[in-house]
């Protein structure tokens, strides 16, 4: 008995037995349900590694990025309107061209400096001392201080006192100067006129307050009639007074030898 058991023993697995089969001379056998799993568990990986390799960007196509602006705006939000462009540059105007100083150029720059004043105004207040040498700068305006002028002049002062009808009246007493020596500092706006006869007198007065500060006198339509009581103290150093006989005024005019001449250069 242990021999027959032994014998049926050493007989290969893969030799079917008696009739374990219906039919002998049929196909082998499936592969067992464990095998059959693994197949369908690699099957299903290599599926999904070709699907996971086509939804990865290609190396050659770089992946899209956002502008800082639209980073900033945050996700689902317009990004902010970007600032209109900057107008082109204006061509820009040449400076003004300074004269060679040579040597002097550090003493004019510390003239500049001292007086608080621009090249123009520096040069203004140069040329105006030797222009009007001997003379220096009144300034004056009207009561209410709407007119205000400047004037150069001598600091010894020549007044006219005409005695026509109008001056008289208004006791217009006054100096005179050539128009480029005189200078409207502000109140054009504030003047008015008053003319008669012949019209040739600009009597001019503050709109305002009525005082005239200066006028253009018909002995010298070109120049102007200051009137000393209306400047400012501190300028005067003295004043001689000459009667002028206006109401006779042509042959006063012919027998006067230098008030038709008082408003020239």
């Amino acid at each position: 008995m242990r021999r027959a058991r032994s014998s049926a023993a050493a007989k290969p697995r893969g030799q079917k037995r008696p009739g374990a089969s219906g039919t002998s001379g049929a196909p082998a056998a499936t592969p067992s349900a464990p095998s059959a799993s693994r197949a369908r568990r690699s099957a299903g990986q290599a599926g999904g590694d070709s699907r996971e390799a086509a939804r990865q960007p290609s190396a050659k196509r770089r992946p899209r990025q956002s502008s800082p602006r639209a980073q900033e705006a945050g996700p689902g939000q317009p990004p902010p309107e970007l600032p209109p462009p900057p107008p082109p540059p204006t061509p820009s105007t040449p400076a003004a061209t300074v004269p060679d100083l040579g040597d002097q150029r550090e003493r004019w720059e510390t003239f500049q400096k001292r007086q608080r004043l621009t090249f123009e105004g520096a040069a203004k207040l140069l040329l105006d001392t030797f222009e009007y040498q001997g003379l220096v700068k009144h300034t004056g305006g009207c009561h209410c201080g709407a007119v205000r002028f400047e004037v150069w002049a001598s600091a010894d002062l020549h007044i006219f006192d005409c005695n026509c009808s109008i001056c008289k009246k208004k006791q217009n007493r006054h100096f005179i100067v050539p128009a480029s020596r005189f200078k409207l500092l502000k109140g054009a706006e504030s003047i008015t006129t008053y003319t008669f006869n012949t019209h040739k007198a600009q009597h001019t007065f503050c709109k305002r307050c009525g005082v005239q500060s200066f006028y253009t006198p018909r002995s010298n339509p070109g120049g102007f009639g200051i009137a000393p009581h209306c400047l400012d103290e501190g300028t005067v150093r003295s004043v001689v007074i000459e009667e002028f006989n206006g109401t006779d005024w042509e042959k006063a005019m012919k027998e006067h030898k230098t008030i038709k001449n008082m408003s020239k250069e």
